[in-house]
This record gives C-alpha cells, sequence and structure tokens, in this order.
C-alpha cells in the first residue's frame, strides 16, 4: 500500500507534496476542507495520511480528523504539520494517535523520513498482526462419528452468514476450535479473531478490557471490540459476564458502535459474535443472572457441541492427531497406538472431553521411554489396576454383590461401554465381544439396554425401568 492522502487548506503547500511524492513512487490524493477529507477516507482507506492542524473554512480541525480516522481505521497512520506548532498542540496529537508531528516549513527530506518510518511501522503492524492470527490456534476439525459429521454439518451452514452463533457444551468438548473453524471459512477469515475469556477476566476490568479507554495522560488504548473490527469476537463462557457489562454489550449489539472508558467519541465496529457456554443459560436468566434480552441476540443459531462421550469412535483419530501435532511442534516421538490402548481409551471416562485427551496424549509422549506402540499399559485406568497378568482387582459395590448379581452389573455396564465405543454400531460391537448379533440383541434386552439417538449418533443406555431398580437398590 502506498496510497496516501493529503489534507491542507493551501491548494499550494499540497501539490507541493504530492509532486514530491509522486517523484517517490507513492500515489496521492488532494483534500482541502474536511469534508472532502472524510469522503475520501470513507471512499477508501489510505495508507498514510497527511493532516493540516488548521483548515480554513472546515467543520472539524486536524484533531477532530484525526480523532474521527482512528476511530475508524486505526491502523491508518497519521503525520500532523501544522505552521502554527507548539508543544501543546504536538503532544496532543500524538495523545489521540498520530505517527508523528511536523511544524511549517518543514525540510523536505525530514518529510520523507518520517513518511517512510510510517509506512515500515504500519507494515510491520500488518504483518505481526497477520503473524498472530495465522498461530493463533488450530481450525483443523478431526473426526468421522455421525456425531461428528453432524456438527460439521451445522458449522458448515453458519460459515457464510454473519448470523450470531451460540455454542453450548460441556467443558473441554472443542467450542472454540469450532468457533475458528467457523472464522476460517467465512468471510471474514482475513479479519481478526478475537478470544473474551469471560471466566478469566475479573469483573472490576471487564468493560475497560473490551471496549478500551482512553485519557489525557494515556491518550487512546483499544479495547477487545475494537481489535475485533472487521472480524470475529468470540465469547468463551459467556455465562460468566458480570451483569452490569451484559446490558452494555446488548447495546453494542443492537447499534454496532460503543464508548470507550473515560472518553465521549462513538467506536463503531464491524464484528459478528460467536459465543459459547457450558451452563444452562435457561437456568441462569431464572435466577437473575444473566440478561434474557441478551440471550435471545446471542442465541440466533444455537449449535450443540458434543462432548467425548457421544463421539468414542473419534477417540482413536484424535488420538493419532495429538501425536503428530506433538511430533511437529515441540518434537515428541511419533508412536502409533497398539490396539489394547484404542480400546482402553474408548472405554475410560473423560470428564474434561477433548482437552483432557490431548493432555493425556501429550504426557504419554514425554514420560514414554519407547517409540514404539503406546500400548494400554501406559494409559491411566481409574477402574481397575492391573496386579499381574490375568488378575484385576475388584473394588467398590461390584465387590459385595453375590456372583449373579455382579455377572449381570458388569455384563450390563461391559456391553454399554462397548457399544458406545462403536457409536451404537451392533454388529461392530458384537463382532468385537464374539457373540452372533441376535444372541446380542437377546442380551441386551435382558440386560435392560436400548440404543437411542443422541447428538446425531446412536448410543446405549438403561431403560427408565432398570435405572429405577438400581437407584432404588
Amino acid at each position: 500500500m502506498s496510497d496516501i492522502l493529503i489534507v491542507d487548506d493551501e491548494r499550494d503547500i499540497r501539490e507541493l507534496i504530492s509532486d514530491i511524492l509522486l517523484d517517490e513512487g507513492y500515489t496521492t490524493r488532494l483534500a482541502g476542507n474536511s469534508d472532502d477529507a472524510m469522503k475520501e477516507v470513507g471512499a477508501e482507506q489510505p495508507a498514510l495520511l497527511i493532516l493540516d492542524i488548521w483548515l480554513k473554512d472546515s467543520r472539524m480541525d486536524g484533531i477532530d480528523i484525526l480523532k474521527a480516522v482512528k476511530r475508524d481505521n486505526p491502523d491508518v497512520p497519521i503525520i500532523i504539520i501544522s505552521g502554527h506548532g507548539n508543544i501543546e498542540i504536538a503532544v496532543a496529537a500524538i495523545k489521540q494517535g498520530a505517527y508523528d508531528f511536523i511544524e511549517k516549513p518543514f525540510n523536505i527530506d525530514q518529510l520523507l523520513v518520517v513518511i517512510r518510518r510510517a509506512m515500515e511501522t504500519s507494515r510491520l503492524r500488518r504483518e505481526n498482526t497477520a503473524l498472530r492470527r495465522k498461530d493463533s490456534g488450530s481450525t483443523e476439525m478431526v473426526g468421522s462419528s455421525h456425531a461428528f459429521k453432524a456438527l460439521l454439518g451445522q458449522l458448515d451452514k453458519v460459515t457464510k452468514s454473519n448470523g450470531r452463533v451460540m455454542l453450548t457444551g460441556p467443558a473441554g468438548s472443542g467450542k472454540e476450535m469450532a468457533a475458528r473453524y467457523v472464522h476460517a471459512n467465512s468471510n471474514r477469515a482475513s479479519g481478526p479473531f478475537v478470544t473474551v475469556g469471560c471466566a478469566s477476566i475479573d469483573a472490576e476490568r471487564m468493560e475497560e478490557v473490551l471496549f478500551g479507554r482512553e485519557g489525557p495522560e494515556r491518550g487512546v488504548e483499544p479495547g477487545l471490540l475494537e481489535q475485533a473490527h472487521g472480524g470475529v469476537i468470540y465469547f468463551d463462557e459467556v455465562a460468566d459476564m458480570p451483569l452490569g457489562t451484559q446490558s452494555k454489550i446488548l447495546r453494542v449489539l443492537v447499534d454496532q458502535q460503543f464508548t470507550r472508558v473515560g472518553g465521549t467519541d462513538k467506536v463503531r465496529v464491524d464484528i459478528r459474535v460467536i459465543s459459547s457456554t457450558n451452563r444452562d443459560l435457561a437456568a441462569a436468566i431464572a435466577t437473575g443472572t444473566f440478561r434474557q434480552e441478551l440471550f435471545h441476540r446471542l442465541n440466533v443459531v444455537p449449535i450443540d457441541v458434543p462432548g467425548l462421550e457421544d463421539r468414542r469412535e473419534d477417540i482413536p483419530e484424535l488420538a493419532r492427531h495429538f501425536i503428530a501435532t506433538f511430533h511437529q511442534t515441540q518434537g515428541l516421538p511419533a508412536r502409533d497406538l497398539a490396539d489394547d490402548a484404542v480400546a482402553l481409551m474408548q472405554t475410560m471416562i473423560w470428564p474434561g472431553n477433548v482437552r483432557q485427551l490431548k493432555n493425556l496424549i501429550e504426557r504419554v509422549l514425554i514420560l514414554g521411554d519407547g517409540t514404539g506402540p503406546i500400548e494400554a499399559r501406559e494409559l491411566p485406568s481409574e477402574e481397575e489396576k492391573v496386579v499381574e497378568e490375568g488378575r484385576v482387582v475388584i473394588s467398590g459395590t461390584l465387590a459385595t454383590m453375590p456372583l449373579r448379581e455382579a455377572r449381570e452389573a458388569f455384563e450390563r455396564e461391559y456391553l454399554l461401554t462397548q457399544i458406545n465405543r462403536f457409536g451404537g454400531n451392533i454388529s461392530r460391537t458384537a463382532n468385537f465381544v464374539g457373540m452372533e448379533r441376535s444372541a446380542l440383541h437377546r442380551k441386551l434386552k435382558s440386560l435392560g439396554v436400548v440404543t437411542t439417538s443422541k447428538s446425531g449418533a446412536r448410543i446405549a443406555q438403561m431403560t427408565d425401568e432398570e435405572e429405577e431398580e438400581e437407584a432404588e437398590g
């Protein structure tokens, strides 16, 4: 970008600067008053703005234009020039976001040096921002289960729209990954993706962090909403947002503008909002901790992100993906997975969901002392601890039951686990457990196990009667 807008009420000055810059290979646009200047900025954002502080016959002076341009185009470097310069004006201009201040009559070589530095600083800032966006997080969605495919289908439907999305699901299920996928495949992919950790920001600082602040000492400090201009802002665990901030965010969603803390000027933003929560927002609304109006504004397109419990088929694929990722990023061993490790992982309880699986894989790769396949003995298992080959320690309620009841309890839990491991596929389950399909159906019926649909997949669970009997027992 080399397009420079020159704003000066003296025709000779702006044309002189333009001729010099054209000789240097820049392209220029000229404006003699504030109306023409704002019209040029609105038509196309310049790469740099040279702005006279005093403009005759204009509605706005240079400081007013500076504030307006920085409000809507914060990345544009602005050089202030003035024939009536003093230290107070220079300080005021710098605090409002000007790159530098040059007093008339200025030295042409000095002006060119400042322009080159401003353009280089702007270029480096854009490149750094682009790199941060590129490295901010992976957007690769991994899985092939019915539940995963149903999720991906819903995400694909919302990528091309600008509608607000509410992602619900348990902690660690990959809600932020889903939000990044939407952003990366939308027409805002080249814009920023800004995460607001509603649970991690102190309530006293929330508004300052979101809206930014301005004051005579520190000038303008953009907040996260301003930083997300042109892209996506992601409210992670939005139920933890303070009530007072909720009402102000509601106003931002309606008006697409806000005022910085300590400021008076309106800041306009163009943002798409994606939110997430692992809480019941209906219950939060009922208790008065979440605003119903904000819920309706955010919950335009609700999408449920299934936990690992509902997509056990994806565990081997996810584990291998994490192994490859850690190999590439940390140089950890590129180990395969043994069959017994796959079987154990698919039957383990995962309260931390995908995040817990990722952490487990990283720990095994770091602590492991080999390069061969990861085996089941390297994985933690809280349900049973192997003492020696062929023996297990039985503890808890199972150890207090008569043999017949213990056998039924074990068979029920074992088959529930295996069916869910294979995504509700009875044929694959029967093949693995070594039973005829018809015999497995009879066994499931006798144990009170049924399969139902959930999150686009088939899962196994006990019938209501069996659950009531267990509760009574």
